[in-house]
């Protein structure tokens, strides 16, 4: 599986365990909701300051976004 939808999934795991919605990521994160959409879905390859923006709306660490990948 390519690594952008694996990152996707995980995050969108995250998110979804945390109860947080797309467009609420989106917003406290400063990410547009669409580009999250693709994000997640793993059609983009997502650089380390928009990784870094989401993973902390989510209080989440790469670390934890990165285990078991």
């Amino acid at each position: 599986m390519d690594i952008r939808v694996q990152v996707g999934l995980r995050l969108k795991n995250l998110r979804t365990e945390k109860g947080i919605s797309q467009e609420t990521l989106a917003l406290n994160s400063g990410v547009d909701r669409a580009y999250l959409g693709r994000i997640e879905r793993g059609e983009v390859s997502v650089g380390v300051q928009v990784l870094k923006r989401l993973l902390k709306s989510l209080d989440s660490s790469f670390s934890e976004l990165f285990n078991g990948l």
